[in-house]
């Protein structure tokens, strides 16, 4: 539609500089965002920054839709100039909405949340599909006649046409600012996660409280200043008397730091399952977007959308196609699985879905590359909504999850940022060569365009493979808790069931699956050492995180928290020295 406006010279199409630069730019400001956000979030607050992203997206959307070129500037840098602004908003969210999510949910059901989240993607995706096609339906009138035709790449257009033309993409970018709008007190007035209160800014007794009334679904009003709380909360202060618990030690618990950072990743497998994460979305997203953001390209050579040098076809059905083009994609492909992918997260484990759904895209963008020329329309549409499906079910949901799983609460925000704007860069590198690569080969007055399109996806299918060994790095997160994924079990709870992947294996495919990630490899020797040290002192180890100094009983009351939440307290025995009071709470 832009192109149709603007660059009526250039076939009606955005030159490809041009609409490299406007899609790059807003994976820029997204790496930015990521970056700032994320690590605003473990240094203030996650509660503290939550909605001024989404102020952000809000601005830049309708600056978007209200902006117009004039003498001094064009409509492409203008268009840059609000999709940086605009992906840093975008980039802020991905952190925040990850980490809230995860930090309340319980055990049992965090990833299913967490997907649910992602899941609201596809379910955009399919709104604006949705609306793009109802606004090309509304000014049919304009755009339905003969006054308006292409022919190759030459379209004539009518004034009327033109000016239908400029309100739709506007109308379509706006109504992007209404979900944004309707979320946003939501947003701004959610209360602070209970993990951060308790391990960053180590107010014991105001995140007890913020546990308990969350739980109750009655959060009392804090005063302002830390620690001192209500009378509810003058119960819970007195209940966590230093002689009972043990106390809080705070000098075990180390402060974020960069020294803290590089140490923290530089012990055991640690650093590798960061890699794992960043990487893994690095690969995704170089698939991912490079197909996502050339939809178009794509549609066109499928039949939806293109455009017959012999047949003059009116703008209308040339606008409608590539809508339903669109919207057939995310219907029977995004939205299905990401829904599936909600669904069964808990069930089958983030790393089941995450390996499979890489092993598909694999083995399909190679198919689709090696015999695009000789398929059919509909069977290239089947192949790419197959892609589609298992994008979403797959590392599209779980690259998300994970990062916000397995890093301590001091990093895990920060961490998830880093991991998500690897997979940003990723998209930055598809769409600043994609445009060249598909290009090559393409000689001025041809009919094709694009005729190196099928070794792109070729290539694709190669980063697809680098992703699935990247996968191997992260660890299955499925029913740990977030303290036992970090390392940060207490010791009070050490005498408990071994619940490992490992100790919970049944079968000899699971064993050996296990054996061969290296993650799980490395945890798993190390946990037999600590068996084989236990039964040699008569004494039970410590845990990880203790070992290392970022374990306490600091720690020890969330875990507690957690396992009522899930139920399972009553079953547990309760731990020595430990009130009655205390280990009922929440």
């Amino acid at each position: 539609m832009i192109g149709f406006c603007y660059f009526p010279n250039h076939g009606n199409k955005i030159p490809q500089v041009n609409d490299t630069l406007i899609k790059v730019m807003t994976s820029v400001g997204t790496v930015v965002g990521q970056l700032f956000f994320g690590w605003l979030a473990d240094r203030v607050g996650r509660k503290r920054m939550y909605g001024y992203e989404l102020l952000i997206i809000s601005l830049a959307t309708l600056g978007q839709a209200i902006t117009g070129p004039s003498s001094a500037i064009g409509i492409t840098g203008l268009l840059v100039f609000w999709r940086i602004l605009m992906g840093i908003g975008i980039g802020g969210d991905y952190p925040l909405a990850n980490i809230i999510t995860s930090e309340f949910a319980s055990t049992r059901w965090r990833g299913t949340m967490v997907a649910a989240v992602l899941s609201m993607q596809a379910w955009g995706q399919f709104m604006a599909s949705l609306v793009s096609l109802i606004v090309i339906e509304a000014f049919k009138d304009q755009t339905d006649n003969n006054q308006n035709v292409c022919q190759g790449s030459t379209c004539s257009q009518s004034p009327a046409a033109h000016l239908a033309v400029d309100r739709m993409w506007r109308i379509i970018i706006g109504v992007g600012a209404v979900p944004a709008a309707l979320a946003l007190y939501c947003r701004l007035t959610i209360p602070e996660t209970p993990r951060y209160t308790f391990d960053v800014s180590r107010d014991v007794e105001q995140g007890f409280a913020d546990y308990k009334g969350w739980v109750k679904n009655k959060i009392g009003v804090r005063d302002g200043q830390q620690g001192k709380v209500e009378s509810d909360r003058e119960e819970i202060r007195t209940l966590l008397n230093p002689e009972r618990t043990g106390g809080l030690d705070v000098t075990v618990i180390p402060h974020s730091s960069f020294a803290d950072f590089k140490q923290y990743f530089r012990k055991g497998a640690n650093g590798w399952v960061l890699f794992g994460t960043c990487g893994s979305w690095f690969f995704l997203d170089v698939a991912y977007y490079a197909l996502a953001l050339n939809n178009t390209i794509f549609l066109q050579k499928m039949g939806f959308g293109s455009v017959n040098n012999d047949n003059a076809v009116r703008l209308y059905t040339t606008l409608r196609e590539g809508a339903v083009g669109n919207l057939v994609l995310v219907v029977a492909g995004a939205l299905p699985g990401s829904v599936l992918a909600a669904l069964l997260v808990d069930k089958i484990g983030r790393k089941s879905i995450q390996v499979g759904g890489f092993s598909m895209m694999t083995i399909l963008l190679l198919i689709l590359g090696s015999s695009f020329n000789d398929m059919s329309d509909a069977s290239r549409v089947a192949l790419f909504v197959l892609i589609m499906f298992f994008i979403n079910f797959g590392p599209n949901s779980t690259t998300f999850i994970v990062p916000g799983e397995c890093f301590p609460t001091r990093y895990r925000s920060t961490c998830h940022g880093l991991s998500a704007a690897s997979g940003k860069i990723g998209a930055v590198l598809a769409q600043a060569l994609t445009g060249p690569l598909r290009g090559i080969g393409f000689a001025k007055g041809e009919d094709d365009a694009s005729p190196w399109l099928p070794h792109v996806i070729q290539i694709l299918g190669a980063f697809a493979f680098l992703g699935l060994l990247s996968s191997l790095l992260i660890p299955e997160t499925m029913g740990h808790s977030l303290e036992k994924l970090a390392g940060e079990e207490p010791a009070a709870l050490d005498d408990e069931v071994d619940q490992s992947d490992f100790a919970q294996s049944k079968s000899l495919l699971e064993r050996i699956w296990i054996s061969c990630t290296p993650v799980e490899l490395y945890q798993e020797v190390v946990r037999r050492r600590r068996s084989r040290r236990h039964e040699n002192n008569g004494k039970p180890t410590r845990a990880s995180g203790e070992e290392s100094g970022t374990g306490s009983k600091f720690n020890g009351e969330m875990k507690i928290l957690e396992a009522s939440t899930n139920g399972s307290a009553v079953e547990r025995s309760q731990p020595e020295g430990r009130d009655d009071e205390i280990w009922r709470i929440g």
